[in-house]
């Protein structure tokens, strides 16, 4: 069975338990970066679907794009052929090219975020 790992960190993100069962994923939960992080070391996903924030000021010392960049980089270590697909806010959808020219993304998806259009990301 196939797994993926939902980054819920936005009370924006869909509940998508039922599609992921629905295609055969085991679905791994996590609400902080610090625990995906752990889990990467245990178990590597085929899928990430994670929230997007960008890192406006100096919420992230400047250095980095948004709150999934440590993340991507640990997963590059441990699952480089995850696909991650990126759900972001319409205000904030501008700034995910910055994190692609840093990471390869599989999808972006704007909230609100429907369960037929996860599941072509998923399909594809």
């Amino acid at each position: 069975m196939k797994i993926v790992y939902s980054i819920i960190e936005s009370p924006s993100h869909p509940a998508l338990s039922s599609l992921y069962a629905e295609c055969r994923l085991e679905e791994l939960r996590f609400t902080s970066m610090r625990k995906a992080i752990s889990a990467l070391k245990k178990t590597r996903p085929d899928f990430v679907v994670a929230d997007f924030l960008y890192g406006y000021g100096n919420n992230y010392a400047g250095v980095n794009v948004s709150n999934l960049d440590v993340f991507l980089y640990s997963l590059q270590k441990y699952a480089p052929d995850a696909k991650v697909i990126v759900l972001v806010s319409k205000e904030e959808q501008q700034f995910v090219p910055k994190l692609a020219e840093l990471f390869s993304l599989h999808g972006t998806l704007v909230y609100p975020v429907s369960g037929k259009q996860m599941q072509q990301l998923l399909d594809g």
